[in-house]
Parts: structure tokens; sequence; C-alpha cells
């Protein structure tokens, strides 16, 4: 018995030191990417700006000015309707692509998946790039109504838009979308769809009272990862977009680069962060309330 504890042992130890070792380069990178970036942009919000790139001092003159000037709250609440506004979009639109590839797509599953990733294998920039040759003064969609009688002459309309943002951005994200709403909706039981119809449920109805709940926490994962990243989006405001689509990334990004102010930059992307908390705290929330009711 002695012996075979003893042998246990150094097997324990061994699982340890192994498990150890392949958690290490994830920690460091974790540490190093994410944990030390955050502290140094925390660090920086509270500095003053002397033209160095850690500023000087310490201060909260930095927060004060974004809370005080309504320029700033005027582009953070832009930015939150245009985020929401994408978030709405892609979510409605990448529901109805997941459900059918989730309950009738059969062998075509795989191809269609891999379609749905494809735009993936492409720059973001030359999709962005791509639909501002679309909506452009001669750009495609003009075109297209002159040729077909609509109108009779091409118009300002669609560039250059808060709406060109949106669509840019909801296409772009689009994937984002679909495959969380997909693997909630494939993890449903083919068994609750059919109890539903033994009880005498309709399509509809089975749809609203079983598929639907059971797929709010992919649905809520969606959103998530679209309203986040499209918050402090830049590229495709200033790409497809006017002054009236100036979004807070695209001051964050000029306050580190044209303005060079590093201090005041960092601290409005503080700013937003904590939005974003709040956003994810509210959705966390709501999660859980569909969990707990499902």
């Amino acid at each position: 018995m002695s012996t075979l504890v003893a042998a246990e042992v150094p097997e324990s130890r061994s699982s340890s030191g192994f498990r150890f070792a392949m958690l290490l380069p994830g920690a460091l990178v974790t540490f190093l990417l994410i944990l030390f970036a955050l502290g140094l942009v925390l660090f920086l919000a509270f500095r003053g700006n002397d033209g160095s790139l850690l500023g000087v001092g310490l201060t909260v003159e930095n927060f004060v000015t974004v809370a005080t000037d309504p320029l700033y709250w005027t582009v953070t609440l832009r930015s939150l309707v245009i985020a929401g506004l994408v978030t709405l979009a892609t979510v409605v639109t990448a529901y109805p692509v997941a459900y059918y590839l989730a309950f009738h797509a059969g062998r075509r599953r795989g191809l269609l998946l891999f379609l749905v990733t494809l735009p993936f294998w492409t720059s973001y920039l030359l999709r962005v790039f791509a639909w501002k040759i679309v909506l452009a003064y001669n750009g495609v969609l003009n075109s297209a109504l002159i040729e077909s009688g609509i109108w009779s002459e091409p118009t300002l309309a669609f560039l250059n838009t808060p709406a060109a943002v949106v669509v840019t951005l909801a296409h772009a994200y689009a994937p984002f979308a679909i495959l969380p709403i997909y693997v909630a909706l494939d993890t449903i039981p083919k068994s609750l769809l059919e109890a539903a119809s033994d009880l005498g449920a309709r399509p509809f109805t089975a749809f609203r009272r079983v598929v639907l709940p059971n797929s709010m926490p992919g649905v809520l994962a969606a959103a998530l990862v679209v309203f986040v990243p499209t918050v402090g989006d830049y590229v495709t405001p200033a790409m497809v977009g006017g002054p009236a689509s100036t979004m807070i990334g695209t001051l964050i990004q000029s306050q580190f680069g044209k303005a060079n102010d590093w201090p005041f930059g960092a601290a409005l992307s503080v700013c937003v962060m904590l939005v974003i908390l709040v956003v994810v705290l509210v959705a966390r929330g709501a999660d859980r309330r569909f969990g707990s009711r499902t």
C-alpha cells in the first residue's frame, strides 16, 4: 500500500507541473498584453500632458474635461446609438441565418458555415472600402438606381452618413452574430420541439415558447460581441461616415495621433470602458434572468 502511494505522489506532482507549464504561456500573454496594457492606460489617464509619452504629475483634470465638455457626451451618446443600431440590425438579420443552419441546413451545414466564416479571410479594411465603392456618388448603388430608371442622377445621400456606418458595420460583424446564435440553437434538444408538436403547438408557438427563450443566451452573447467593438470603432466612420458620424473611437485615435495628448486619450478610453462595463453587466443580468426562466 505504501509503495502504491509513493508511486502516485511523483505522478501527481508531474501532472501539476505539466498543467502549470501549459497555463504559463497563456498567463504571461494575458498579463503582458491585457493587464499590463490596461494598467498603463489607467496610469496615463491620471497624468498631465507635457508632450512626453508618459506625461507628468498626477491629476484628474482629464476626467473633469471629459465630464464637463458636452462634445464628449454628445459623441459618446452618438457612438452608443450607432453601436446599438448596428447590434440590432446584425442580430435581427443573423438570427434567421443561424436558425436555418441549426434546423434546416442538413448536409449543407458544413458548407454554409464555411461560407459564413469566409469574410474572415479578407481584410477588414477591404470590406469597408468595398462598401465605400458601393455607396459612393458614382458607385454601384447609384449606378444601379440610374440604370433602372428610379433616379435620373446620382445622389450623395448614401455615403458619409450614419446609415452608411450602420450598414457597413452590420455587414462586417454579421459572422460574429451568426455563430453564437447558431451554437445556442444547435444545443436545443430536438425532443423539446417534438414534445411541443405532440402537445398541439403550432410552429410559431413552438418557436416563441421553446426555441426563442432557449436561444436568448446566444442572442445576448452575439449582441455583446457586436456592440463592444463597434462602440470604439474609428476606421469605418472615417471611411464611410461624415462629420455627423464621428464616434468616440475617432476622438480617442486623434488624441493618440494628431493631438499627441496620450493622457487625455487614455482618460477617454477609460470612460468608454466604464460605459461598456455597465452594458456588459446589464446584459449579464438579462442572461441570468433568461437562464432562470428556461
